[in-house]
Order: structure tokens, then C-alpha cells, then sequence
């Protein structure tokens, strides 16, 4: 299996055989003897290299699953699981990774020091298992998979501009006001031509100007601070902004609910203790990060 997994990853033998150490001739006939022993083919030739068939892409990744379990009875054995050790891939969206994530983990490494961390910084939802991640921040409803959640907190929909703009122009008192207002828009978040608010149990949808349209959070934060207009972002974004009293958030009366915050992680085998301490170090400093916004949901 491991054989397997080599072939399957290099996409050639001689490049699996010089990564195992092992003779091209013992590589290619342990690979011949396997698929002789299922009767199926697991590779086909492209080019140069080999790529994996329908039944070879499934069966490695269940070889995969199984080699790993492995791994995680020997590190068990070996006192691993004991002592906090080894590598952790963390992901998490790009904003919240930089302003909260970041300096939680500074400080988990400075804890742990047998511990080192890769952090993604990425809006891309990775598949965990498959892309080796071992833990990962989401937004919104987590999905119902076979992967475990810690809930870290909440975050909103707010609408805020600087303090600058909103003395020029007003404050909008009810949705239907942004018509008459200038907006910045961050689509990666919402539409660029309209925001749907929350209206007694459904919702509307309101018709905005954007100035300004761009396509990451910061970028519209920016000119939102510089006084450009009105932008619409996740609270979690702005709330040192709002607390340094850069931007003020208005009509949060109706905004939609707040969408969770959890931390998601692999449910099938062992948890290793470095994703143990990981989790429960994170979840305790998230929350302390997050409980601002929450505390200002209701204001």
C-alpha cells in the first residue's frame, strides 16, 4: 500500500522507486502483484508517467486512510499521543486567518515548541482529508459530513462607514435610504448591485451604487476608512476598526442572523494530541477574540 500511495503521488515507478529507496524492479513488481491480486488495473500510461484508473483513485484513498490509521497506532506506541509533537496544517478564510487566527497560534507556538504550524490563509473550502489538513476555521452552517465542529463563536453582516462620511452625508435610517448613498462592494461577500436585509420573516432585497467595487475585504475596508462610502463586511473585520472608532456600523437592526464560527477537524480514528491542544488552545483564544462583536450584536 505504501508502494501504492508512492506510485500514485510521484505519477511515475522509477520517481516512487528513488523516493522509497527501493529497486525499480521490486517497485514495478509489487505494483503488478497487487493489481493481480484484485484482478483490476489500478494504473494507465499518459505520456510519459502513469496515472491512476476510476478503481485505483478510490482504492488509494482507502489505502491512504489505512496507512494512516497505522501511522497513529505507531506514534500511540511511541508515546506521541502523550506528548504534544509533530506538524499541524491549519486553514482558515484569509481576513479572519491574519487579524485573529495569526496571533492565536503565535502564542500556541510559543506553548508548544514541539509543535510547528502551516497556516493557509484561503477562502477556498479544502477538503480535509484529502488535501491533508488538519484542521480548519469556517463561516456559516458547518457542513453535514463526517467531520467534527467546535463552535468558537458568531459573526454578522454589518454595515459601516467613517464617521467623516456619515457626518456629510447622514446616517441611513431604514434599508431603502442606501439608495440615496454612496457603496463600496466586496464581491466576494454579496452582490454589486443590491444587499438583502432581514424583513419581519423574510427578507428584501435593496437596490445600492457601487462606486466602488473589489474583490477582497481589506481593499473595500480601506476606502470605507478613507471616506469613499458605506461597505458591507462580517463584523469580525472591522470590529477593531469600529473600537477605535475609525468606522460606525448603522441600520444593525436589520441585518440577518449571525452565522457561527467553528473549528472544523477530521472525526475518523485517534485525534492526535497536537490536534487535541490545537483545538483547545484555539477555541479559548478565538472566543476571547470574538467575544467584542458578540457583545455589540445587541447594542
Amino acid at each position: 500500500m505504501s508502494i501504492l500511495v508512492s506510485v500514485a503521488d510521484e505519477g511515475s515507478l522509477s520517481a516512487a522507486s528513488r523516493r522509497l529507496d527501493l529497486p525499480l524492479a521490486t517497485v514495478s513488481r509489487k505494483i503488478s502483484e497487487l493489481e493481480a491480486h484484485l484482478g483490476t488495473r489500478l494504473f494507465q500510461r499518459a505520456g510519459r508517467g502513469l496515472i491512476l484508473t476510476e478503481i485505483g483513485r478510490d482504492y488509494t484513498s482507502a489505502c491512504r486512510r489505512i496507512l494512516e490509521d497505522v501511522t497513529e497506532a505507531e506514534r500511540l506506541a511511541s508515546g506521541e499521543f502523550r506528548a504534544p509533537k509533530g506538524n499541524l496544517v491549519v486553514t482558515a478564510p484569509l481576513v479572519f486567518g491574519r487579524l485573529h487566527l495569526l496571533p492565536v497560534i503565535v502564542e500556541f507556538l510559543k506553548t508548544y515548541p514541539e509543535i510547528d504550524v502551516r497556516l493557509v490563509q484561503s477562502d477556498r473550502l479544502f477538503d480535509l482529508p484529502e488535501e491533508h489538513v488538519d484542521l480548519a476555521v469556517r463561516i456559516g452552517k458547518p457542513p453535514d459530513s463526517s467531520l467534527l465542529s467546535r463552535n468558537i463563536g458568531t459573526t454578522r453582516r454589518v454595515i459601516c462607514a467613517s464617521p467623516g462620511y456619515l457626518m456629510e452625508h447622514g446616517s441611513p435610517q431604514k434599508p431603502d435610504d442606501l439608495q440615496q448613498h454612496v457603496c463600496v462592494s466586496f464581491e466576494g461577500l454579496m452582490s454589486t448591485q443590491s444587499w438583502s436585509f432581514r424583513k419581519d420573516r423574510s427578507e428584501e432585497n435593496v437596490a445600492i451604487h457601487s462606486r466602488l467595487a473589489v474583490n477582497t475585504a481589506e481593499a473595500a475596508i480601506d476606502a470605507a476608512v478613507a471616506g469613499l462610502g458605506l461597505v458591507r463586511v462580517l463584523s469580525y473585520q472591522v470590529q477593531d476598526l469600529v473600537a477605535q472608532g475609525l468606522l460606525k456600523t448603522v441600520l444593525d437592526e436589520a441585518e440577518q442572523d449571525p452565522w457561527p464560527i467553528s473549528i472544523l477537524y477530521p472525526s475518523r480514528g485517534l485525534v492526535p494530541q497536537k490536534v487535541r491542544v490545537f483545538l483547545d488552545f484555539a477555541t479559548r483564544g478565538l472566543k476571547r477574540r470574538l467575544d467584542p462583536p458578540a457583545s455589540h450584536a445587541h447594542d
